[in-house]
């Protein structure tokens, strides 16, 4: 299934995509596309219901993030290897956790914004984990039993904030709308391998990441499963995987967002996003 969040900001109601690629509400049977509906059997109870009697939404309705509820939202860092090559970065030992404030997440196609004072605003294309169980000290092989399924995520950064001024990451990644996350969630039945994803973004047409999640240090199960090991993942939680190469950290001269720049980013089977850049309000 490829779950949705539909309407206006702060009011969004659940959805998802029929086989036609319509958009159907699923508000008169689901709360929300978050707690109980991500447990395996909230998940079998929305794909056992008609699809065909569900509302049909306007196509045009704006794409809210994918899950709500989400209590956490963690980052890997340098998690393929090539990308740690061209920021300068040795591969790391193990995954590299930061957090990334959940008030970042947005819409898979709301504008991004520039933060004040800002002149190194990045992009990062990234495979997100939504959790579906409750996992803790899991192992490896369980790992992928407590993932609900997978989305698209942008993980917009602040390279000057990150990496220049004193402190961890998280101040560099947290800016409010550095977190778009959808489309859709897709559960887990329709991504067989999520170590076989082809991903890439581009900004004003332009393709700066070009790459693949068969690229990755540490693979999904993994990711979960040492996660897991320091702290309880609940259902709602989404885990930011890491991005290719292609940031304009590392192109020669750096390369950043500005103001009327246009994103867009896609991962295999999971979806596209599109946003305007505009200057913080």
């Amino acid at each position: 299934m490829k779950l949705l969040r539909h309407g206006p900001r702060g009011a969004e109601k659940p959805g998802l995509l029929d086989a036609q690629g319509r958009i159907r509400d699923l508000s008169a049977h689901v709360d929300d596309i978050a707690g109980r509906w991500l447990l395996p059997e909230g998940l079998a109870e929305i794909a056992a219901l008609p699809v065909d009697s569900l509302p049909v939404v306007d196509a045009s309705t704006r794409l809210g993030p994918c899950v709500a509820g989400t209590g956490k939202f963690v980052c890997i860092g340098l998690n393929y290897s090539d990308h740690a090559a061209e920021t300068g970065a040795a591969v790391p030992s193990e995954p590299v956790i930061f957090m990334k404030a959940t008030s970042a997440i947005q819409g898979p196609d709301d504008p991004v914004e520039i933060p004040r004072g800002s002149t190194k605003t990045d992009w990062e294309v990234e495979l997100g984990v939504v959790i579906g169980k409750t996992a803790k000290y899991v192992s490896e092989a369980e790992a992928l039993n407590h993932v609900a399924g997978y989305c698209v995520v942008n993980d917009l950064s602040e390279r000057e904030f990150q990496i220049e001024r004193q402190g961890q990451w998280t101040k560099g990644k947290s800016c409010d709308t550095f977190g778009p996350i959808g489309p859709w969630l897709v559960t887990k039945d329709e991504v067989p391998d999520p170590q076989a994803l082809d991903m890439w973004l581009e900004v004003n047409g332009h393709r700066y990441q070009n790459g693949s999640t068969r690229t990755m240090v540490y693979g999904v199960a993994h990711i979960v499963s040492y996660l897991s090991q320091f702290m309880s993942l609940h259902p709602g939680d989404v885990i930011s995987t890491g991005t290719p190469p292609g940031v304009g950290l590392g192109l020669k001269p750096p390369t950043y967002l500005k103001p009327g720049d246009r994103i867009e980013l896609e991962i295999q089977g999971l979806g596209r996003q599109r946003q305007q850049v505009r200057a913080a309000e």
